[in-house]
């Protein structure tokens, strides 16, 4: 799980964090915020939450010298490097749709004006599973501006047992920034100019074509259990997950290999499985696993 947010920040993506409560999602990215030295902040999503708690809101304030009132705009918790959006399932679609433009534009619009958000910019989102009472499925076109889907699980014992030695005693793990706003900016430039060839490319672009039902070169099986397939931005999505990969393995250029290593990540939340999917109890999981040993990767670039 640690790799998969520092690799979604190293591309310059955001992560979707599923996991049900206990397990320290939140005190990961919490944990996160201060190694990496960058502004934090938090949005508890809750069933009452406003679009304007999130973006912030114009107001009218007035001046004590003149007497006369002015729209100051107030900026809301959005405007931070690091956004933690707990357990973002908790709000209703229509706030969570607040954070649509800013995912993707990283600006806000209130009312005729637009304020740009400061880089790096990266939402880490929070969610239980879905099963549980009181929660909203991320509509799909939200989803889809999360690079990753990160699941974790419970510990084994062993780890459970660690877990529980060092955290319930008065010494606190002492964390110390490693890097800069800026370094972590110069990462993403250097991420992005790593070579890839086009054999690596069409792998990724087969890899996603194969997810869509419609797609001629579907397989039958995708016919028949997927309602709705990846968009092109999981091939964007797998090929700079594929070149951080690289530059973090120390490799010269990005290679199938990458590609592969990040595909259930990038394409679990972009596959929509059918009702004879559910009937029959495939899982999206099983079908990504099959579709990766299938797709032909090609000759070695």
């Amino acid at each position: 799980m640690i790799e998969n947010v520092l690799l979604t920040v190293f591309c310059g993506g955001h992560g979707l964090i599923e996991g049900v409560p206990g397990l320290a999602k939140t005190l990961l990215i919490r944990s996160l915020g201060r190694v990496l030295d960058l502004k934090f902040s938090r949005i508890q999503f809750t069933p009452d939450l406003m679009p304007s708690d999130i973006t912030g809101t114009d107001v009218l304030e007035e001046d004590h010298e003149t007497g006369r009132r002015k729209q100051v705009f107030l900026p809301g918790a959005i405007f931070a490097n690091l956004i933690l959006a707990d357990e973002i399932n908790r709000t209703p679609p229509k706030t969570q749709a607040a954070m649509l433009q800013v995912m993707q534009e990283r600006e806000v619009t209130i009312g005729t004006k637009t304020y740009p958000l400061a880089a790096p910019f990266h939402v880490f989102a929070t969610q239980n599973p879905i099963e549980q009472e009181g929660t909203y499925i991320l509509p799909e076109a939200q989803a889809d501006r999360f690079m990753f889907h990160i699941r974790t699980t419970y510990p084994s014992n062993a780890e459970e047992e660690r877990v529980v030695r060092t955290t319930i005693g008065n010494e606190l793990p002492d964390l110390h920034p490693v890097l800069t706003g800026g370094e972590i900016v110069d990462i993403q430039k250097l991420i992005r100019a790593m070579p890839v060839s086009d054999e690596v490319i069409q792998y990724a672009v087969r890899l996603v074509s194969a997810t869509r039902p419609e797609d001629p070169t579907a397989p039958a099986y995708v016919k028949e259990f997927i309602r709705w397939g990846a968009s092109p931005r999981a091939s964007q999505y797998l090929i700079l997950g594929a070149k951080a990969q690289a530059a973090v393995g120390r490799k010269l250029c990005a290679d199938y290999e990458g590609v592969r290593s990040v595909a259930r990540q990038v394409l679990r939340h972009r596959v929509l499985a059918n009702f004879s999917a559910r009937a029959q109890k495939v899982s999206v999981g099983e079908l990504i696993e099959r579709l990766l040993k299938e797709v032909p990767a090609g000759g070695k670039p």
